[in-house]
């Protein structure tokens, strides 16, 4: 039976030593994958003069990842639950890892997007596997500090990975931070094998008889399509917006290129503080309050930031701090909603089809915005704010949505 998301009547109980050690791996290996694909965006500056990019070429490379990883998702779907959580997160890790140092070793653009699909191929597949063992660890009244805590994994990457990427690029080349996330992402690897205790308890309410039966099972729940169709909105408007952030940043709004790191370091430090925070927030008070405000903030952020003119770093800093604080505030109450929806014998196949189809639509909107956005003359990024447009849009829909998806919600709390 669905769990139900509702605001805690009493202090949750605390984390367990087993359950602080878990979400601090969980989130080292967040930060990691999350890296990986976040670092695309701040190199694109470089990437695309330094192999004489069209910016159609680079909205290609960063959707790869997102189709590779959505068709990935698909087709191990129906096997998710049918093993050991820890043997599939150890497999697809280690991929992930080889496909990051194929990325650092490319050297043009047809090798840079073949690197990317194989890197999509299994790293797509590793957030799915992560919230559905967050989801088998804790109960749904823990889940709000978790899932705040893992999307801190987003913030540590922008603090402490992305400035120490683009300096590692800005004094050797582009290649330099794909191979050094591959020599950190070793240790995640060693920790998952050498402490990471097993993850089946699942294995003994499966029913299904065939990998097709599970999925075809997973996806014929009603609730089910309600929430893949919430996670493909959420993620159109970020997808279009986030492969042109650096190229915006330098071109259009001014700022210099060493200067970039600066921007990335301020708001992730500001996220650091703010999804944790959430993660509170939606435990005490519920999940829609704080996605609807969340909501509000970044429809006003949004609009601002795409129309930003020649401004100040400090302008920038700014705006962008409150715009993630608003992206934050939607991304951890979803997250806790979510990994409620599902009974426990289908949390992998349904997170596994639910990341696809959000790399699917990300990978779409990637492309889109390609073809939306056009480089000036004078460099200058084109018809920007109509990728905010999309943003805002996709909101508004999404918060209709939810809304009707939590009505239907049980109240009680039955694990």
């Amino acid at each position: 039976m669905p769990e139900a998301a509702a605001p805690a009547t009493a202090p949750p109980p605390a984390f367990t030593p087993y359950q602080r050690f878990a979400t601090g791996l969980l989130t080292l290996l967040q930060f990691a994958v999350i890296l990986d694909f976040m670092i695309m965006s701040p190199l694109g500056a470089m990437i695309m003069p330094a192999m004489s990019m069209t910016a159609q070429q680079f909205g290609l490379v960063v959707s790869a990842y997102a189709f590779s990883a959505g068709i990935s998702g698909l087709l191990t779907a129906g096997f998710a639950d049918r093993f050991d959580r820890k043997k599939l997160l150890l497999f697809f890790y280690g991929g992930f890892l080889l496909g990051t140092l194929w990325c650092g070793l490319a050297t043009s653009f047809e090798s840079l997007l073949m690197a990317r699909i194989v890197t999509g191929l299994f790293g797509g597949v590793i957030g799915s596997i992560v919230m559905a063992i967050a989801a088998d660890l804790f109960e749904p009244a823990l889940r709000g500090r978790v899932m705040g805590l893992l999307q801190g994994g987003f913030a540590a990457s922008q603090v402490l990975g992305l400035p120490f990427g683009l300096y590692l690029a800005t004094h050797w080349d582009w290649h330099a931070p794909f191979m050094a996330l591959v020599a950190f992402g070793a240790v995640g690897g060693l920790l998952i094998a050498w402490r990471m205790k097993p993850v089946d308890a699942h294995l003994k309410l499966q029913n299904d008889r065939s990998a097709f039966g599970h999925l075809w099972h997973t996806v014929a729940v009603r609730r089910h399509l309600h929430a893949f169709l919430i996670t493909a909105l959420l993620t159109t408007g970020g997808f279009m917006i986030m492969p042109f952030a650096s190229a915006f940043s330098v071109n259009n709004v001014g700022i210099d290129l060493q200067h970039l790191p600066m921007v990335y370091l301020v708001t992730g430090i500001s996220t650091m503080f703010v999804a944790p925070l959430v993660g509170r927030l939606v435990d005490r008070f519920g999940p829609l309050p704080v996605f609807f405000t969340g909501s509000a903030i970044t429809i006003v952020m949004v609009a601002i930031y795409t129309r930003l003119g020649p401004s100040s770093l400090t302008t920038l800093v700014v705006v962008n701090v409150i715009l993630f604080a608003g992206i934050f505030s939607r991304m951890v109450p979803w997250q806790v909603v979510v990994t409620g929806i599902p009974a426990p014998e289908q949390r992998g196949a349904f997170t596994a089809i639910n990341a696809a189809l959000q790399q699917l639509a990300g990978g779409l909107a990637a492309l889109v915005s390609g073809h939306i956005v056009s480089i000036g003359s004078d460099g200058k990024l084109e018809h920007f704010p109509w990728v905010g447009n999309v943003l805002i849009g996709t909101t508004l829909i999404v918060c209709v949505l939810l809304w009707q998806l939590q009505k239907s919600v049980p109240r009680k709390n039955p694990r």
